[in-house]
């Protein structure tokens, strides 16, 4: 049993959503976007308690329905357009906190828009947190674009190549490797999450992850590509 009995889970899912309307609750292969990762958070036995933070009553009782627990509603200036995701994040921690009773040593994040992640990228991502003793630990995949290599831009009219280095690289294989964040999990130790509003410090860890499993869905296209991407696992694993 992998359980840790101070670990805490949040998703975090807003009634609003202009790209994908309704996303959370729109179904993709039989069932709604946000059971994939309420499933994966449940099937890791790695937490207490699994939150969802959301200004949507429908969402919350949804969620519910799939296993997860609600114990507040995002208060609505945390569920606008312009409200970043950390303050959020905080909100629900220090919110299941008060709730439960207790304090909490880890939090773990999942973005319910990223649902081709598999359990074993929450275990492994756990894991490779506690092994390193982050404070916080950010996913990635290798990106697609270099910005030494083949990502340019334009400045006073000039356009040039993002990253300059002494001896530019001519081949993409021998320039210095690079990730795209991919959103899909964030784990913080409890001091760090309260203490501190940057990402990346001393102590933050990288956790690959295949591109294949790195989608976030924010458009329609991203809505296609994770659906087609499914309907193909499925297939593959007969599921």
């Amino acid at each position: 049993m992998k359980k840790r009995m101070k670990n805490l889970c949040t998703i975090c899912m807003r009634g609003g959503s202009k790209g994908v309307p309704n996303k959370n609750m729109r179904e993709l292969h039989g069932k709604p976007l946000m059971a994939y990762t309420i499933e994966q958070a449940l099937q890791s036995e790695l937490f207490e308690h699994v939150v969802v933070s959301s200004d949507s009553l429908k969402i919350i009782e949804m969620a519910k329905s799939f296993g997860a627990e609600a114990c507040f509603v995002r208060p609505a200036d945390l569920a606008t357009d312009e409200a970043s995701k950390l303050p959020v994040i905080r909100h629900a921690f220090i919110e299941s906190e008060r709730h439960y009773g207790q304090q909490f040593d880890v939090l773990v994040d999942l973005d319910v828009t990223s649902p081709l992640r598999l359990v074993q990228d929450i275990s492994g991502a756990y894991d490779q947190f506690q092994e390193e003793d982050a404070d916080m630990l950010i996913t990635a995949s290798p990106a697609r674009r270099n910005p030494y290599f083949n990502m340019v831009e334009k400045v006073d009219g000039r356009v040039d190549i993002v990253k300059q280095m002494e001896n530019p690289p001519v081949r993409r294989q021998d320039a210095p490797q690079v990730y795209d964040m991919n959103a899909s999990i964030y784990i913080w130790k409890r001091n760090a999450l309260l203490s501190s509003d940057n990402l990346f410090t001393e102590k933050t860890s990288l956790f690959i992850m295949p591109e294949e499993r790195s989608v976030d869905i924010d458009t329609a296209l991203d809505w296609d590509f994770v659906e087609f991407v499914l309907g193909k696992r499925r297939d593959k694993f007969n599921v």
